[in-house]
Order: structure tokens, then C-alpha cells, then sequence
């Protein structure tokens, strides 16, 4: 047998075995939420489309959950209203299995590019590991839309933004629309003064909520005047599920959560967040500004809930691809693959319900807020990837492709002869050589 036939039966057979691991981790560890929020989506729609009723009046039975999204999401998900059951689960599923699939594609391949990893191989062993992420299980469990939401943003900063497009921003402005938390990376667009495509995300967050306002005008009249503004819909701050600043505020005094105290830490982390974002899109390392606007997302949003946390899938990818980029058997390569390899495990490990039902004292604390220290490690620690064009090309700056991770005192990319890029820009692909 060839070494390349005998090289692709191994990786066949790691990829089988490495699933197979994961079925049965996924079988001990894996809660079944019975697509829970998805009924509630379901039934509101049906309430809303066939019983003649509000969408924002309708509450799971036995529960406080309604429909909490903007009107322009009951615009994108009233097909679900028209078909079976099980189909509304197999849609959900399938969106949700392909956009984390593309999304992990655009951040997987680069590394295996430069790594000189076998491309197919790489994207399955990255799968698997996906599906054991304590986030990503949630959010196919629960039949949530943050993959949908992650692969309309990261359309605009991997896919558009790079090279200039002028449809950059209409994937954040539809995020934004769904579910105004995305509406963060606006902001990030304002912060890292690309202009035009902040309007543009603007023109299509209104454009989309202005087409569910003419459609549902009732429904866009209750939502902005009453429903965004009922807290109680969407569960209790101090809950567990909670991995925000607000929630681990809130677990400090369940009763009375000082407001004072979380917006204090809020702005403090929004400036260490626009610092951090505004030099990572100057080292024209796009890629890290989608990983620190989707950390700081988690961190400042009210609610958080353990699927949110899908957001930190882009910046532990980019740790592992820091790690690859330093030197072989480098400290640097052992502590970031350490940190990336800490953060998944407790990430898939639902380590902090073990705090559910008491989270006082010290221990508590930390321990039930361990995925909010892992967000604001990643917001602080996160290297950010400088683009190093020695032989006088210059810095690529915001037409920079996702690329190889350098920082000071680590490595730097030397041009060679042109390869294209995923998506069909060309790009020197360069050799790792020490700086410094």
C-alpha cells in the first residue's frame, strides 16, 4: 500500500475512532432539552399564524417563556408555523449542522494550510470536537439560532470585509435584526472606523425591521413598546445558565443585584474590549476582532445562557492557530495549546452546574461563573495576529486574508510565490522565521 493510501486509512480510521469517542461522551454527558426552545418558537408561531393570537402574548404552558425576538425573526422562522413537528426539529438541526460547518471551515482550513494538515481531515476532527463543545450541544438541543447568527457575521468579517466588499455589513445588520445582541458587531464596525460598512449594516438592520413592521404591524408595536422590555420573559439573572457579568453580579445578591456595580464592570470591559479590537483590525488580523466582539458579547449581554457561548468557538480555534504559528516545542506553543486545551474541556465539562442549586461562598463564586473567567481570559489574552511583509509589500491591513499568528518576540510570515485563499483572493503564503 502507498504511504499516502496507508496516511489516508489512518486518518480515516483516528476520525471514526474520534467519533465514536464522542458518541459515547456525548451519551453520559449530553442533556436532552427536548428542543425546548424551538417548541416555544414553534408555538408561538402557531399561535400566532392558526389561533388568531399575538405572537408576544403566547407563553409555554406550565412556564414564563415566550417569543423574545424581534419581529423580523417571526418574519425568518414563519415557514416552521406550516410544517410538522418532526420537520420544524429536522430544519432546525440541518441549519444548525450546516452553518457550524462552514463556520468552522473558514476558521479550521487556514491552520491546516499552513500546519500542513490533510484540509478534509482537519474540518473532521474539528466536527467532532464541536459536537462534544458544551455550547454547541446546548444550542442543537434546545433548537437555538446562534450557529445562523455566527455564520451571518463571520460572512462579513472572514468572507466580505477582507476584500473590500460592498455588501460588508449586510450579514451583521441581519444578525442584528433576528436578535439585537449581534448588533455588537455594528459597534465593533464603528469602533474600527470601517464606515461604510457600518452603514450598511445599519441600512440592513432597519431595511429588515422596517419589511416586519409594514408586514406585522401589531406585533412590531408590542415588541418595541412592550415585550423587549419585560425581563421577566427570559428567565431568572441570577440562574446558573447565566455565564454574563450581569449574571455573575446577579449571583452575588440574587434578591437585589446592584445595577450600579454591573454596569461599572461593563464599561470597563468594553474599553479593554475596543483597545483590543481596534489594534487586532489595525493588524489587519480580522478574524481576531470576530473572536474578541463575540467574547465581549457574552461578557455584556443581560443573558447569557450556556449556548450563547457558541461565540467563543472562533477565539479558541485562533489559540490553537497562535500555538501552530510559534516555534516547534516553543513555551509559547505549550501554553497556548494549554489554555485552548483548558478552556474546551471545561467548556464541554458543565462544570458550573455543579453550583445550580447554591453558588455562596468563595467557591461558589468562582466556580459558578467559570465560563465568564474563560470569556474574559480570552478578551484579555487573546494574541492578536500581525501581518509581517518584510520584503517591502507593506502591511496588508484590512485586505489581509485570515492568516498566520504572529506577535512580537514570536514568528512572522516571509513572502513566497502567490497560492489563492479560500474564496479566490491571492495571498502570499509565507514560511514561520523567529523575530527578535
Amino acid at each position: 500500500m502507498a504511504q499516502g493510501a496507508r496516511r489516508t486509512v489512518g486518518q480515516v480510521v483516528a476520525v471514526l475512532a474520534l467519533a465514536v469517542a464522542v458518541t459515547a461522551f456525548l451519551s453520559v454527558a449530553a442533556v436532552r432539552h427536548g428542543f425546548f426552545d424551538l417548541k416555544v418558537y414553534y408555538g408561538a408561531l402557531t399561535f400566532w399564524t392558526h389561533d388568531g393570537g399575538e405572537i408576544y402574548d403566547f407563553l409555554k404552558a406550565g412556564t414564563q417563556y415566550g417569543f423574545t425576538y424581534p419581529p423580523f425573526a417571526a418574519l425568518v422562522m414563519l415557514p416552521m408555523a406550516y410544517l410538522p413537528w418532526p420537520a420544524a426539529i429536522t430544519v432546525s438541526v440541518v441549519i444548525t449542522v450546516l452553518a457550524s460547518t462552514v463556520v468552522i471551515w473558514w476558521l479550521v482550513d487556514p491552520i491546516a494550510r499552513r500546519a500542513g494538515w490533510t484540509r478534509w481531515f482537519a474540518l473532521a476532527v474539528a466536527l467532532c470536537l464541536a459536537a462534544a463543545f458544551e455550547p454547541m450541544r446546548e444550542t442543537v438541543n434546545f433548537g437555538q439560532v446562534n450557529m445562523l447568527l455566527l455564520f451571518l457575521v463571520a460572512v462579513d468579517l472572514l468572507r466580505l470585509l477582507p476584500v473590500g466588499s460592498r455588501w460588508a455589513g449586510v450579514g451583521v445588520g441581519l444578525a442584528t435584526a433576528i436578535k439585537l445582541t449581534p448588533g455588537i458587531f455594528i459597534v465593533y464596525l464603528l469602533v474600527t472606523r470601517r464606515w461604510r460598512a457600518a452603514a450598511t449594516a445599519v441600512g440592513a438592520a432597519a431595511a429588515a425591521t422596517l419589511l416586519a413592521g409594514a408586514l406585522f404591524p401589531d406585533a412590531s408595536r408590542e415588541f418595541w413598546t412592550s415585550a423587549l422590555w419585560n425581563t421577566d420573559r427570559v428567565g431568572e439573572l441570577a440562574f446558573v445558565s447565566n455565564q454574563s457579568l450581569r449574571g455573575t453580579v446577579a449571583r452575588l445578591h440574587p434578591e437585589h443585584p446592584s445595577t450600579v456595580a454591573w454596569l461599572i464592570v461593563v464599561l470597563l470591559v468594553l474599553v479593554l474590549w475596543g483597545w483590543r479590537a481596534r489594534a487586532a483590525v489595525a493588524a489587519g488580523d480580522e478574524a481576531t476582532g470576530l473572536a474578541l466582539t463575540g467574547a465581549v458579547m457574552c461578557l455584556v449581554s443581560p443573558v447569557t445562557w450556556v449556548h450563547h457561548l457558541v461565540w467563543l468557538l472562533p477565539a479558541l480555534t485562533l489559540l490553537v492557530d497562535n500555538a501552530m504559528a510559534a516555534p516547534a516545542r516553543s513555551a509559547r506553543r505549550r501554553l497556548l495549546l494549554a489554555a485552548a486545551l483548558l478552556g474546551y474541556a471545561l467548556l464541554c465539562s458543565r462544570i458550573v452546574w455543579a453550583w445550580e442549586k447554591d453558588f455562596t461562598g468563595v467557591g461558589g463564586f468562582l466556580g459558578s461563573n467559570t465560563y465568564v473567567w474563560i470569556s474574559l481570559a480570552l478578551l484579555l489574552g487573546l494574541p492578536i495576529r500581525r501581518w509581517a511583509t518584510p520584503t517591502g509589500g507593506g502591511r496588508t491591513g484590512g485586505d489581509a486574508p485570515v492568516g498566520s499568528a504572529v506577535e512580537p518576540g514570536g514568528v512572522a510570515q516571509f513572502p513566497e510565490p502567490d497560492r489563492v485563499a479560500p474564496g479566490g483572493q491571492r495571498h502570499r503564503v509565507g514560511r514561520l522565521h523567529p523575530v527578535g
